[in-house]
């Protein structure tokens, strides 16, 4: 984290906002105190597209998918994990 004081934001602040971007937190002071600071921003979250995959799945009828699970599969998940 680096700090730096109003005047050298001002005179540099398109090198700030670089830094900052790349990752860099930069802390602006004022009187020798922090006043705000410059963050990245975060990622935004990738949206969801229904129907990217349309067509290319499979699913088995709804009779089959709703067919009770073999014993030895139900015990399977009583069984504890490593």
């Amino acid at each position: 984290m680096r700090t730096v004081n109003v005047h050298e934001a001002k005179t540099h602040f398109s090198r700030l906002i670089d830094a900052a971007h790349a990752g860099e937190t930069i802390v602006v002071a004022k009187g020798g105190k922090p006043w705000a600071r410059l963050v990245p921003l975060e990622t935004p979250a990738p949206q969801r597209q229904p129907g990217v995959l349309a067509g290319q799945l499979q699913l088995p009828p709804p009779e089959i998918l709703l067919e009770a699970l073999p014993e030895d599969e139900l015990r399977a998940f009583e069984i504890p994990l490593p």
